[in-house]
């Protein structure tokens, strides 16, 4: 078999397309506009390191090596932007770092890092902007949640998984991360929420973006998150732990409803609650009390084992919500759709190299994830966008089958009537 090679074709055409999209958009545009100016003798730009290192991700890598080692031979001559070298991307990358905080909570001795990057938080929102998905008129429902990341880096701490890592805080709009604050692995996600969700809920009010509704786990079940998150949505859902008080609310009801779901046999209703009651007794915040409702449901144990809180062998759930119009089945169906924030944090550390921090400090490897975050938001507006245009497509690909189905076409810049075309190897498969 002989061997013919052509460093001009890259096996990654389809990239072109994306690249296009992107200054369609006004993505590089943006990107240079916002960062902090660079010096007058640069050769690579705000928008050629950022869209090096997406190149990187949308050909299936997960590495800033990649660019030398994939990229640089058959993709370095195109139109939309100069590649730089690996070290070039990382370094820049280091320079949006923001030094970290360091927190003390009001309980213990143990200290809290927290890195807060308003910068790019703020460029992902106006990028989300721009390609059009957000409607400043319209409400939205944000979500928030906490994961780990386990790495083993100079500065990481153990967690309470016994490994070490990060849990950075995320919001979500849907499937668009609109937020990131990056924590250490000591801290869990209830230390400090109230301050955390106060500084989102901030920056997206002034980008103009309504919040009507917020869900989120066990963690925001506290008085001063509590009190943030009814300041700043219509409506809340949450998840509340079981106690001494809240057995006591679920003994006083007595209107079981019973109802089966994947053919078990549940028992579900609601009741009128206040939270927090004692503490704001003691504590004279009796201002900050929010009235709420409880929507309880409960499963027997298979096993018999006796509730140490309500004496009866039943497993409980129970969401904590100030919307007093939806009936119970609409507002435990609402609140577990936000399960599929696990599955977006499921894609971020598999797709979007969330597993695989380049740096060795908590403030560089910020950046990190919040740019392969943007990343993520850009690659859901581009499948929705291409999924209307060629046939091999639908929204529901991961970046792995896009990659398979549009990138992976052999291609080359040829020049032509004093201009630049792109000589395709295959056929992209339009819809008709």
């Amino acid at each position: 078999m002989k061997v013919v090679n052509s460093s001009k074709i890259t096996p990654f055409g389809g990239l072109n397309f994306v690249l296009s999209e992107f200054e369609k958009n006004g993505i590089g545009r943006l990107i240079n506009q916002h960062l902090p100016a660079l010096a007058s003798q640069s050769k690579y730009s705000w928008k050629d390191i950022f869209y090096s290192f997406w190149s990187v991700l949308f050909c299936g890598g997960d590495c800033a090596e990649d660019l030398a080692v994939n990229l640089k031979s058959s993709f370095g001559h195109n139109p939309f932007m100069e590649l730089p070298s690996p070290d070039r991307v990382l370094e820049r990358m280091k320079q949006l770092a923001i030094k970290k905080i360091i927190c003390t909570s009001k309980r213990g001795n143990s200290t809290h890092e927290f890195c807060i990057n308003d910068s790019l938080n703020l460029l992902n929102i106006k990028l989300l902007k721009r390609i059009g998905i957000f409607d400043n008129k319209a409400l939205n429902t944000l979500d928030y949640d906490n994961t780990y990341i386990f790495c083993d880096k100079a500065d990481t701490r153990n967690t309470y998984l016994k490994q070490y890592g990060y849990a950075p805080g995320v919001g979500f709009i849907g499937k668009q991360v609109v937020y990131l604050e990056n924590r250490n692995g000591n801290t869990d996600a209830q230390t400090l929420q109230e301050d955390t969700l106060q500084r989102m809920f901030s920056m997206l009010k002034r980008q103009g973006i309504l919040i009507d509704k917020f869900r989120a786990d066990s963690a925001s079940y506290k008085l001063s998150t509590l009190s943030v998150i009814a300041n700043n949505a219509n409506t809340f859902f949450i998840r509340a732990r079981m106690n001494e008080t809240l057995a006591d609310v679920i003994h006083k009801i007595d209107d079981w409803k019973k109802i089966f779901i994947d053919g078990q046999e549940v028992f579900r209703a609601s009741i009128d609650f206040t939270p927090f009651e004692k503490i704001t007794k003691r504590s004279k915040q009796m201002d900050s009390l929010v009235s709420c409702r409880l929507v309880v449901t409960k499963t027997k144990r298979a096993d018999g084992q006796t509730n140490l809180f309500t004496g009866e062998d039943f497993i409980y759930s129970a969401i904590l919500t100030n919307d007093f119009i939806m009936t119970d089945d609409k507002v435990v169906f609402f609140y577990n759709k936000r399960g599929a924030i696990e599955r977006e944090f499921d894609v971020l550390k598999n797709d979007f190299a969330w597993n695989k921090m380049p740096f060795s400090k908590i403030e560089q490897n910020t950046v990190f994830l919040l740019i392969t975050a943007i990343c993520r938001n850009i690659y859901e507006f581009i499948i929705n966008s291409f999924s209307k245009t060629y046939a091999n497509l639908a929204p529901s690909f991961r970046l792995k089958k896009f990659i398979f189905r549009f990138i992976c076409i052999p291609a080359k810049w040829i020049k032509s009537a004093r201009g630049q075309k792109l000589r395709i190897y295959g056929e992209l498969h339009f819809k008709t």
